[in-house]
Parts: C-alpha cells; structure tokens; sequence
C-alpha cells in the first residue's frame, strides 16, 4: 500500500455558488481518513462576474482561450481558492508543510465532450506558487482529449466510500448544477454519466422571479403544482435517451417549456423534471440499486427528495444517514483524485467517461 498523503481538495464545479474545501488523508486506494471541511461563499460581484463568463465562455474553441472577461476572472477566482485554503487551514490549525497536495478543480464555465472541449477556469501554477503546495488541477482535460466525456470524474470515491457498506449495488446521485450518478456493483464495476439538469434550471428560474438563488428547502415548488404538458415536453430531450457514457454542461437544457406558469408551478415542473431524470438513470444500470445516497446541495431540498423516492423503488437517503459528507464529497473526491494523479493511478474509466481505457490525468504544478 502506498503511503498516505494529506490533500486539500477545492470545488467549485459548475455550482456557482462559492469554493468547497475538504481535507482527506490517503493512499488513493481504499485508506481514507476524513479530516475537517468548510464552504466559502463566492462574493456577491464574483457571482455577477461568472454569470457574464458563461456566456463569454460559449465562444471558446481551445482549451487555454481565455476571451473578453475570463482571463482577468480566471486571476480573481485563483486568488479566491488561495484565500478559501489559508483561511480552512488557520480554522483548522493546519500549517502548510503538512499539506502535501491541492487538488483543484477550478471552475466550470464551458463543457463540451462532443468538441473535445472543457473549460475550468483556475490556474493551477499560480495556486502553487501563492500557496507553496503542490497542485494538481485540469483533471478532465486528458480524459476528454482522449475521447471521454470528461465528467463525472467522483466515480472512483464513490467506489471507495461504497467498499465501506454493507450492501451492493448502490447508486450515489449527486444534484449540484448538473446531476449525475455513480452505480457501485460489487466486485468494484462502476457505471456513471450526467442524468440531468441538476439544481441549474430550478436555481435560475427562482433566481430570476424572486432575486434569492435558490428554492430554498423545496418550499416553493411544495406549493406549487407540476404542469404534466410542460414536464412531458422537458422530458423529450434526446440526451435523456442516449445511453451511457455521457455528460452534460449546465446550459444543455432550456426551462422554455414552463416559461408561461406561475413562479410555484414552474419550480414544482422544474423539480419533477429533475426527479424524473434521475429516475430514468435506472433504465441503464446493470442492477436496481438496493439504495439511492443523495449528495450535494439538492439533497436539502425536500420536495426534490420526495420526488426522486417516487421515482425510484427503494430507499432514497440523503448521505449523512450513512456518514458521509453530503455537502463535501465532491470536495473530498478532488483530494483523493490528486493523490491517485500523482501516483499515477487511473482516474477515469470505460463505464465512467467512456475512455478507452483506464487512465490517469490531471497537471501536477509544483510549488517551487
């Protein structure tokens, strides 16, 4: 077994919410020693920045254009996640010689498999030298060059999270801006992709009537009403169809259908929509997962909750009910994907991304 190192993961994903920081002692294989975690919400001006930035974004045809804003962005987010890591490790008592890497993931602002093209913004250099730590960052970038999806790259945690249960098959759903999903079987067999919108066309249709970011415990959608016409049209996406692997960006869906209904009916549609998509991910699981472990921000809403439970046959549980970290595994997945990059262990998988076969990745930026 190899050593184990201590990483601090940062996510920030296709969420635009703030940066997520974890920190995880392990080998990159089965030890994991969970360590404290933390959420820095992004300034209000940052917000307003990166909604302009995915739309800049959409014109970007290589991986390391930075057009218009982003560039100067891509600057400010850095010293966002630098600043998010000194404060976690002050809080925590932690001096930087005890950190041995930072898996960053950066953030989201364009994701496109088909065009072998995905965008985070964060400049993992720049993160290593202002922090004096190792980082490990662009870590769909090889994946996607080499035919993946490029997402979802949680998968492998969710393998050694699932080693710890008593039970297999599960299936770890994960609702931020896009969700996806994580089949474990036993003997290790993985299957995962992007079942749908996630949180983003709920968070953006609440945010655009109401000026709140989201619908915040599911409370609007519980009085509202879903539209079936409108749910049915959603529904007819061809991505939905399309059999794994697979990913998505966050702007793959449009809330056109429900653009006529009441901001509660909307969010109830919208909510439906979200739910369903996750239980149609069951049409392409080898086996009907025993159990449904719900991670990330979605797991709070408790209209979704119910609505994926009627979705799907057996239990749907948020993950602290087996003690995990709902709100951080993401976080926590990006320190234990830089330790496996950095010893050279693959990362992603045919029944993950579709890759041709396992492999590493990632760029591993020294500190000096």
């Amino acid at each position: 077994m190899s050593k184990l190192r201590r990483a601090v993961g940062l996510m920030s994903g296709t969420s635009m919410d703030g940066i997520d920081v974890a920190l995880l002692d392990t080998d990159g294989d089965r030890a994991l020693r969970h360590g404290p975690a933390a959420s820095y919400p992004y300034p209000a001006e940052a917000k307003v920045k990166l909604r302009a930035a995915l739309i800049e974004a959409k014109g970007i045809t290589a991986r390391d254009a930075r057009p218009g804003c982003l560039a100067a962005l891509e600057r400010e987010l850095t010293e966002l996640n630098a600043e998010a890591v000194e404060r976690f490790l002050r809080a925590n008592g932690i001096e930087k010689a005890q950190v041995d890497l930072i898996g960053y993931h950066g953030q989201t602002v364009l994701h496109d498999a088909p065009r072998k093209l995905t965008v985070q913004l964060g400049d993992g250099q720049m993160l290593a030298q202002r922090m004096g730590v190792d980082v490990v960052y662009d870590l769909r970038a090889a994946d996607v060059a080499a035919g993946g999806q490029g997402a979802p790259l949680v998968p492998v945690y969710h393998r050694a999270l699932a080693a710890t249960l008593p039970e297999l098959p599960v299936a770890f759903v994960n609702v931020g801006g896009v969700g996806n999903v994580t089949w474990v079987g036993r003997g290790g067999r993985m299957l995962a992709f992007d079942t749908g919108p996630g949180n983003a066309l709920i968070d953006d249709w609440v945010l655009a009537r109401t000026g709140e970011p989201h619908d915040a415990g599911g409370a609007l959608a519980a009085r509202g009403k879903s539209d079936e016409d409108a749910l049915q049209e959603l529904l007819t996406n061809a991505y939905l169809g399309k059999p794994p692997p697979k990913s998505l960006d966050r702007n793959d869906f449009s809330s056109a259908p429900v653009a006529g209904l009441s901001l509660e009916n909307g969010a109830a549609t919208l909510t439906a929509f979200t739910a369903a998509t996750i239980g149609k991910a069951r049409e392409h699981m080898p086996e009907e997962p025993r159990l449904w472990i719900v991670c990330g921000g979605g797991r709070k809403n408790k209209t979704l909750m119910g609505m994926i439970a009627a979705n799907v046959p057996n239990a749907v549980v948020p993950a602290e009910a087996l003690g995990f970290s709902g709100d951080f595994i993401e976080a926590e997945a990006w320190a234990y994907l830089a330790v496996r990059a950095a010893e050279n262990l693959p990362i992603t998988f045919p029944e993950t991304t579709g890759v041709p076969e396992p492999m590493s990745g990632g760029v591993v930026c020294p500190a000096r």
